[in-house]
């Protein structure tokens, strides 16, 4: 059965999806017939310990991999569907990824790491103006090396962010900072989401940033086991862990 006609200001319909790696005893489920709907323009915070199925859920949504079964429509479109070149270019126009690891080249500039992306969008922001809208304006010109973890998180925030994409997907962008670090970084990633119009889904372990969310989806064993708005939200600025 397919996926029913998207509604208008929907980005995500996933129905029934569900993950296997392996084969035999050495088969895991890595998702379990997940339904969610994902609103064009909100920030959802994919909760959950490690191994509860959120970055597989953002890897298909992103496509990365696909699903064993089921279905994902993008603003009406059928991702599970699409072949290889299609799924290539969904990325590369619609989706920008913030990964745990910077993945920065060391040998480019903040503004030349971005670069690498503004060359290759069609709508994208100027290399500098996205550094800028991140708080790096004055550390353009300085290599990965020149720059704390954090600042290095922003650039990866820049880079993401500067090709304009329609989704922003962030799997544990905090994980490797502290807390005065990754609270520098969930305020660049609300601001230039915001900026821009992109539904933004923040995959963690830390319950702290569920705090600036719209609505909250908490996993476990790879089924969502609750999905809830978030009544009371807060600056990424009054977040501490």
């Amino acid at each position: 059965m397919g996926v029913e006609i998207a509604k208008p200001g929907t980005a995500f319909q996933v129905r029934g999806l569900t993950k296997i790696y392996g084969t035999g005893a050495g088969e895991v489920q890595a998702l379990r017939g997940v339904d969610l709907d994902i609103a064009r323009g909100e920030t959802l915070v994919l909760l959950g310990p490690s191994g509860s199925g959120k970055s597989t859920l953002l890897n298909i949504l992103g496509g990365l991999d696909r699903p064993t079964t089921g279905q994902v429509l993008f603003a009406g479109r059928d991702l599970t569907a699409a072949n290889d070149a299609e799924l290539t270019q969904y990325r590369r126009q619609s989706v920008g990824f913030i990964f745990q690891f910077f993945n920065l080249m060391p040998s480019l500039t903040a503004r030349e790491n971005v670069a690498l992306i503004t060359e290759i969008a069609d709508r994208s922001i100027d290399a500098a103006d996205a550094l800028a809208l991140v708080g790096l304006r004055d550390r353009m010109d300085h290599f990965p090396a020149q720059l704390s973890g954090g600042q290095q998180q922003r650039v990866a925030v820049a880079r993401a962010i500067a090709k304009r994409p329609d989704v922003l997907f962030c799997d544990e962008p905090t994980g490797s900072l502290d807390s005065a670090s990754g609270v520098q970084v969930i305020e660049a990633i609300v601001n230039v989401s915001r900026e821009i119009g992109a539904t933004t889904l923040i995959v963690t372990h830390n319950a702290v940033v569920a705090g600036i969310a719209d609505r909250i989806v908490r996993f476990s064993n790879g089924a969502v086991v609750d999905v809830s708005e978030n009544r009371e939200r807060h600056t990424a600025a009054e977040l501490a862990w």
